[in-house]
């Protein structure tokens, strides 16, 4: 089914540069169309830059076809990093889980077997094992059972943003930071049919474009409801803090009872908590919710015990509401895409390559069949 279809170079304005604006760009524009990369801030430095930032599918097993489209993204990784080089951004270290009570315990370990089951790479271990093996500094108890995901990783998401971006620059494609897009412009009158036309910015200006890319993440349903769209988003505030310490004592992503961890380049950890979560709409101050990350981490890993919080942010996730990708053309608005989605880490190159194939050849892919933007009904 063709939808949209542009022909040769057109003009493509993509608002929101985090990690899935920025893999949409970058396949747009090395594939010939002209791109114009629009944020009201800095490309890299919203929500991408305040993500946990792990590269899974072991915690996408509430329906088949999300997974899959997980695997997928894992897969896209690995070609990204072959494709630009892994540089900074590519981490590719595995992932630990484990759990401090039985009930806990067990659902992972179910969830394990489901994932063996559908070919995914798990191994069971003890926590004695994982100290001699993977993470010397834990103090994981010695018989309990933990989970390693060796395909897993994390990425620097804003690292690898400004490596997209800066590519696609170098192919032609043109930044606009520090400007919000206050309106969508679309054909209008007798023979008119109602495609997208113009985008204006908040500095003034109005671009001619053939097409739009609402990645705006936080924002998307701002940029919906420009073109009459609604798009229904949760509101689930996160709060990540970034610790500074003079050696990093973990090697890879881990989820440990109550808070969850993972490197953060040479001298960082970042921290994070579905638990500390909670807090945020008690009106809990956001430096007492670094605290109790710091606290957290410190039981789990003590030589964080010499490290200091460096800077905490409360983030709000780009989740439709649903809680699955919206992903595609929206066919009542020519020229209008959609790419918004939690766990945009894990997904961004996929999605950036499946949307500007799209986009580019009106092709719509299979595996983007339950995650379409018109389930959402106007």
């Amino acid at each position: 089914m063709s939808i949209g279809c542009l022909q040769g170079a057109e003009r493509v304005a993509v608002i929101g540069v985090g990690i899935l604006g920025a893999s949409v760009g970058w396949n747009l524009s090395r594939h010939g169309a002209e791109v114009v990369f629009i944020d009201e801030g800095q490309p890299g430095e919203g929500v991408t830059n305040w993500s946990f930032s792990w590269v899974n599918a072991s915690n996408k097993t509430e329906r088949r076809s999300y997974f899959d489209l997980n695997v997928a993204g894992m897969a896209a990784y690995r070609e990204l990093a072959e494709t630009i080089g892994p540089d900074s951004w590519w981490h590719p270290s595995g992932h630990l889980r484990w759990a401090d009570d039985p009930a806990a315990e067990a659902r992972l370990l179910e969830t394990a077997e489901l994932l063996d089951s559908w070919d995914y790479r798990v191994e069971v271990c003890t926590g004695a094992e994982v100290r001699r093996r993977l993470e010397p500094a834990l103090t994981v108890p010695g018989k309990t059972r933990v989970l390693f995901y060796p395909d897993e990783a994390w990425v620097h998401g804003r690292h690898l943003v400004g490596c997209l971006v800066g590519r696609a620059v170098e192919s032609g494609a043109e930044r606009r930071s520090g400007t919000a897009v206050c309106d969508i412009g679309t054909g209008a009158g007798a023979g008119a049919d109602g495609s997208i036309r113009t985008v204006t910015l908040s500095d003034g200006s109005c671009l001619d474009v053939d097409a739009v890319v609402n990645a705006a993440g936080p924002s998307a349903s701002r940029v919906a409801r420009l073109v009459a769209r609604h798009l229904p988003m949760r509101r689930e505030p996160g709060a990540v803090t970034r610790i500074g310490c003079a050696r990093v004592p973990v090697h890879r992503a881990m989820h440990a009872p109550h808070i969850e961890i993972r490197p953060d380049g040479d001298a960082s950890v970042v921290l994070h908590s579905r638990e500390i979560d909670a807090l945020i709409d008690t009106g809990e101050d956001p430096a007492e919710l670094a605290r109790l990350l710091h606290e957290s981490a410190k039981d789990v890993v003590p030589e964080l015990g010499n490290s200091h919080i460096a800077q905490t942010r409360v983030a709000h996730r780009p989740i439709p509401a649903d809680g699955f990708p919206s992903v595609g053309a929206v066919p009542s608005v020519p020229g209008y895409y959609e790419a918004v989605s939690h766990s945009g880490i894990t997904l961004g190159p996929v999605i950036g390559r499946l949307l500007a194939s799209e986009i580019l050849s009106g092709k719509r892919d299979e595996m983007l069949a339950d995650f379409r933007p018109e389930r959402f009904p106007q």
